[in-house]
């Protein structure tokens, strides 16, 4: 028996294989509309600083009440606020950022367990796919910030590590607050990553850990002293192309 012999031959079949393709054409449709709606409405937001951490901490938490502070601090300085739009540090960044000056910006995901999205958003944009919502993130970004979080926030985080270093997206600030809570991965980054080759020495420089609200505040404004907040055309260029 060759390879033809196994393949299926009857109407049935092919009528389901045009089915399955006029479906998947349809979802690329759908696909393409959530990139085009989120970026027409987002246009107008920059500049802007995206804000991950864990949808687990309490409002009472001091993560949350770091978070938010530092958005109000972000928010009254001229700075959109983006989050996930969910509760914990994504609620904390739009709460601080929705009673500041600009705009709170949430990023919704739809979940089979539908997440919480909080009510503290000037702008709730709500997605069916994680990487268009994590592309606008990027996209729109003068500044991260990485509050504690589990996987989703490290998955931010190292995505956000690996586009710069690979000069796949500007190089913009990337500040992890709370030093005492990211101290082992970045041991681990200079004795495993750094120590075995897998990583330049110089691409720990990326990082910056700061602790204080207003120091956060101050080292953005310190690495655009010298640039404006506007994107140059090559960088808007890397961004069309991630």
């Amino acid at each position: 028996m060759n390879a033809k012999d196994k393949l299926p031959k009857s109407a049935d079949h092919w009528h389901g294989a045009s089915g399955t393709s006029a479906r998947e054409a349809w979802r690329v449709f759908g696909i393409m509309s959530e990139f085009v709606e989120a970026t027409e409405r987002l246009s107008a937001i920059w500049p802007a600083v995206s804000i991950f951490g864990s949808a687990r901490i309490a409002p009472d938490s001091p993560s949350y009440l770091l978070t938010e502070k530092i958005a109000r601090l972000l928010s009254d300085a001229g700075f959109s606020v983006i989050s996930g739009g969910g509760p914990g540090v994504m609620e904390a960044a739009n709460k601080g950022a929705f009673y500041g000056k600009s705009p709170a910006v949430g990023l919704n995901i739809q979940l089979p367990q539908e997440q919480h999205s909080n009510r503290y958003q000037d702008i709730s944009q709500t997605f069916r796919h994680f990487f268009a919502r994590k592309y606008m993130f990027v996209r729109f970004a003068t500044a991260y910030i990485v509050m504690p979080g589990g996987f989703g926030t490290l998955d931010e985080l190292l995505e956000a590590l690996t586009l710069i270093q690979t000069h796949k997206s500007p190089r913009i600030p990337l500040i992890l607050v709370q030093r005492s809570f990211w101290a082992g991965l970045l041991d681990w980054f200079r004795d495993r990553l750094v120590a075995e080759g897998m990583i330049d020495p110089s691409d720990l420089e990326l990082i910056q850990v700061i602790d204080e609200p207003e120091e956060i505040v101050n080292a953005i404004f310190k690495y655009y002293e010298t640039r404006s907040f506007e994107q140059l055309p090559a960088e808007h260029d890397l961004l069309l192309n991630l």
